[in-house]
C-alpha cells in the first residue's frame, strides 16, 4: 500500500484517532495477525470462527504500527476506533485507489460473472503485466472483505488493478464498484451458479447488472454477447458498450476453436479485421471466453496484442484445481476441477472429457459431486447432469456424496447401461474404487463444487500407492 498517515488514514475511514497522527503506515494491511510485517496497519476484524481483537498484541508484536478496532483494547499502540472494521477496510480501500488514480495514470478494472471469474482474473493479470504493474487478488477474494483487502496492495507506481467482484446478494457488486469505480467493466456469464441462494435467475441477472449500472459514461463496458442476460446489460449503462464472443455480431470474436489433450486453440479476431492464433495450456473451450475477455480488455487499455496472446500462452495452470490436468507414473492423466461447479460449468468440463476421449481413443471416467446454491433448481440439474453423461458416451461415471446421488440416478435412468455409473456415500469407498478399476489408459475428469472436496480425491489419484 502507499505511505499514509494515521491521521490521514482516520479521516478517510471516520475513526476516533487514539494515538499519533504523524505515524506512518509504511507496509501492508492486514486482516490476518499472522501475515503483519513491520510498518503494517492490522484491522481487528470480528469474524465467524474468532475475534481480531485477541490477536491485536500479536500484530503489535510482528510489526504493526496500528491498529483499526471496533472497541477500544488495552494494548500500547495507536488505535484506530470504527463502527463497522469491514465498512472501514472498504472507506480505505476507495480512498488509496483515489488517491493513487489521482497522482498517476491507474485504470481499474472490474470483472463479474456467475461462472470464469478467477480464471479471467488471472489471465487479465498475466495479459496487463506485460504493459505496467498490475495487481489482483489472489486464490478468490472477491467479497466485501478480500476485494478490498486486495485493492489495498496497489503502489503509486501501480498501472492496473483488477477486482474480482463476487455476488452476495443485492447491493453486494454495487457495493464493490462504488469502492473501485472501474474504468472498464467485464460482464462474463449470468447462470445458475447461486441461483438458490439468490431467489433464481433472475435475481442473479439484477446482481451481476450492478456492475454496469455504475458505471460512468467515460467507462467501458465488455459483455459476452453469445448470453442474452449479459447482452441486456448493454441497455443499463452509460459507458461505452463492447462485445466478446463466439457469435458473428461479437467484435471480439474467436473462430476456429478447437480442444486437444495439449490445450485449447483459436483465431482471435478484433474489430479492426485483425486475427492473431492463440494456443493456451488451458483445457476446455469455456476457456475461450475467458481469453477473449482478457485479450479485448488488453487492446481496449493499450496492451500490445503480441505480448497479450504470448502471456496468456505461457500459462500452465487457470488456477489450482481448476481444470487442472496432470499425469500419474502409470499414465494415467487426471483432470481435476472440483473447486467450483454449476451446471454450466459441469456441461463444459463433461463436453471438454469427451471430445478428449474421443481424439485419444482413450476410456473416460468422471467423478463427480454436488453442485452447490441451487436451490429449486438442485433436483433437476443434478439429475440432468447424469442425463447428459449417458449421451455423452462417458466410460464410467461414479458420484460421490448424497447431496449428488441424483447424478447417478439420472444416468442410470437415462440409459440401459450395467455397472458403467457407481454411486458411493463417501470419498474413501469412491477413491478405493477408482484406484482398483483404474489401469493408467484413462482419462479422468474430477468435478464438484468445492463442498464436496473431491479436489483431494483428485490429488490422490495421481499419488503412488
Amino acid at each position: 500500500m502507499i505511505k499514509l498517515t494515521l491521521g490521514e488514514i482516520a479521516v478517510a475511514i471516520s475513526a476516533q484517532l487514539i494515538g499519533d497522527p504523524d505515524v506512518i503506515v509504511s507496509s501492508t494491511v492486514e486482516t490476518d495477525s499472522r501475515l503483519i510485517s513491520k510498518g503494517s496497519l492490522f484491522f481487528a476484524k470480528p469474524g465467524e470462527e474468532t475475534d481480531g481483537h485477541l490477536f491485536v498484541s500479536k500484530a503489535l508484536e510482528a510489526g504493526a504500527v496500528a491498529a483499526v478496532v471496533e472497541r477500544e483494547v488495552s494494548e500500547d499502540l495507536p488505535l484506530l476506533v470504527v463502527k463497522d472494521s469491514v465498512v472501514a477496510l472498504g472507506l480505505l480501500a476507495k480512498y488509496v485507489i483515489s488517491k493513487v488514480r489521482a497522482q498517476g495514470n491507474l485504470k481499474v478494472v472490474g470483472v463479474t460473472g456467475s461462472n470464469g471469474k478467477t480464471t479471467t482474473k488471472n489471465m487479465l493479470r498475466e495479459v496487463l503485466s506485460t504493459h505496467g504493474e498490475t495487481i489482483a487478488p489472489e486464490e478468490s477474494y472477491n467479497n466485501e472483505v478480500g476485494a478490498p483487502y486486495s485493492m489495498l496492495r496497489i503502489t503509486a507506481e501501480t498501472k492496473f488493478l483488477v477486482v474480482e467482484m463476487g455476488a452476495g446478494g443485492f447491493g453486494s457488486i454495487r457495493y464493490l464498484a462504488q469502492l473501485a469505480e472501474p474504468d472498464l467493466a467485464i460482464e462474463l456469464k449470468v447462470g445458475l451458479a447461486h441461483a438458490g441462494e439468490f431467489g433464481g435467475i433472475e435475481n442473479t441477472e439484477l446482481i451481476k447488472a450492478e456492475l454496469v449500472e455504475e458505471m460512468t459514461a467515460e467507462g467501458k463496458v465488455l459483455l459476452n454477447s453469445d448470453d442474452e442476460r449479459v447482452l441486456k446489460m448493454a441497455q443499463k449503462t452509460k459507458a461505452e458498450v463492447f462485445t466478446f464472443g463466439l457469435g458473428q455480431e461479437s467484435q471480439y470474436r474467436a473462430t476456429q476453436v478447437s480442444v486437444d489433450i495439449t490445450g485449447t486453440s483459436f483465431i482471435f479476431n478484433t474489430p479492426d479485421g485483425s486475427s492473431n492464433p492463440v494456443h493456451l495450456q488451458i483445457l476446455g473451450e469455456h476457456h475461450v471466453y475467458n481469453a477473449l475477455a482478457a485479450l479485448a480488455t488488453g487492446e481496449l487499455l493499450g496492451v500490445d496484442r503480441v505480448l497479450a496472446v504470448r502471456a496468456l500462452e505461457k500459462m500452465k495452470l487457470a488456477e489450482k484445481w481448476r481444470m487442472e490436468l496432470n499425469v500419474a507414473a502409470n499414465g494415467l492423466t487426471v483432470i481435476n476441477d472440483a473447486y467450483n461447479a454449476s451446471p454450466d460449468s459441469m456441461r463444459a468440463a463433461l463436453q471438454t472429457l469427451a471430445q478428449l476421449g474421443r481424439q485419444s481413443q482413450k476410456k473416460t471416467v468422471v467423478v463427480l459431486g454436488e453442485m452447490a446454491e441451487l436451490g429449486e433448481y438442485s433436483a433437476h440439474e443434478h439429475d440432468a447432469l447424469g442425463r447428459m453423461a449417458v449421451r455423452l458416451n462417458l466410460g464410467q461415471v461414479v458420484v460421490v456424496g448424497r447431496q449428488a446421488k441424483l447424478i447417478h440416478m439420472g444416468a442410470s435412468q437415462e440409459g440401459s447401461w450395467d455397472g458403467e455409473s457407481k454411486y458411493f456415500d463417501e470419498i474413501s469407498d469412491a477413491l478405493a474404487y477408482l484406484r482398483e478399476m483404474l489401469t493408467g489408459d484413462e482419462i479422468v475428469l474430477v468435478k464438484s463444487s468445492k463442498s464436496a472436496n473431491l479436489r483431494f480425491l483428485g490429488d490422490d489419484l495421481l499419488k503412488e500407492i
